[in-house]
């Protein structure tokens, strides 16, 4: 349990003269070549393919046609899925990370979310919402200590809570769901993120259903959900088994530590030069990283309800 919040600078201000002395060498009002360079990995991580390519590659056409194939009520038991995983995760695997640092174990991670994707390979979809807790608390874990990796206190409910913003990530244009930019993910959950770390300042983080906790585990569910009713998909076409269901939680796995990876190399950087300058170097190298997936590589969305709203 989170019991003290000492609370960050603003981001968004400008560095004092004390601060400006302590930063590394580089031209005035820019990054150093070393930040500069993983900042680009960043924009790589953050901006580059997303879930549904890398599922392309897993089970190539087969994907389209059992996209075409599910119904609406696919995304809706995603979602429910997606918001019920993410309130036991954040009830059970950043609370245990207490205790002296260690090095991100991300290959035990995967191997352990390979697994748990090899059973509901084996068992039908019918094993989601069993399947779905386990692996989101798993890559919640690997997550919460790729940003201890970068300096993040998970004493610090905001850091906490940057852990679940990962969840929200890497959707993809394709996804339906309006500016899907690093930036603007982070502005649409900046205001639910200052509520939820002031709630639990000061009632902890037990109360998941607190109305503050609630609003923000449902806007990051309904992007998290998306990605999961891709994987949903792709582990119903036929004949996949628990050989590919595997493959296909390795991926998931490796899509979020991918995305935790960006996250809080972005987090270190505004740390160190303000928010102000980071996000200018980031829009500059923006346009360099790799663009989204060639046409067609994207996993198709599953159909509509009826009313023409989005399935996503």
């Amino acid at each position: 349990m989170v019991d003290h919040f000492e609370p960050s600078r603003d981001a968004a201000s400008p560095p004092d003269d004390a601060v400006l002395a302590t930063l590394p060498v580089g031209r005035p009002g820019t990054l150093s070549p070393e930040d500069e360079a993983a900042l680009a990995e960043a924009v790589r991580a953050l901006e580059g393919s997303s879930f549904a390519a890398q599922l392309s590659g897993l089970v190539g056409r087969q994907l389209g046609f059992a996209g075409n194939l599910l119904p609406a009520r696919v995304t809706e038991t995603a979602n429910r899925a997606a918001a019920t995983a993410l309130r036991y995760a954040l009830r059970g695997a950043v609370r245990s990370l207490s205790g002296d640092a260690q090095p991100p174990r991300n290959r035990l991670h995967l191997a352990a979310v390979a697994a748990s994707g090899a059973v509901g390979g084996a068992f039908g979809l019918a094993t989601l919402p069993l399947e779905l807790p386990l692996s989101t608390a798993l890559i919640l874990r690997s997550v919460a200590e790729i940003a201890r990796g970068e300096g993040e206190d998970l004493d610090d409910p905001e850091a906490v809570l940057g852990c679940l913003e990962v969840f929200a990530l890497g959707t993809g244009p394709e996804a339906g769901l309006g500016e899907s930019s690093y930036f603007a993910v982070r502005a649409l959950l900046a205001k639910s993120v200052t509520e939820a770390a002031r709630h639990i300042l000061t009632r902890g983080i037990a109360d998941e259903a607190a109305p503050v906790l609630s609003r923000l585990l449902g806007q990051i569910a309904s992007r998290f959900g998306l990605v999961v009713s891709q994987k949903f998909v792709a582990q119903a076409v036929p004949l996949l088994g628990a050989v590919t269901g595997a493959g296909i939680n390795a991926a998931f796995m490796d899509h979020y530590q991918r995305l935790a990876r960006g996250h809080f190399a972005v987090r270190r950087l505004e740390r160190t030069y303000g928010a102000a300058l980071v996000r200018a170097a980031y829009e500059r190298l923006r346009p360099r990283a790799p663009g989204g997936e060639a046409p067609g590589s994207a996993v198709p969305r599953v159909a509509a309800p009826a009313g023409g709203g989005s399935a996503a």
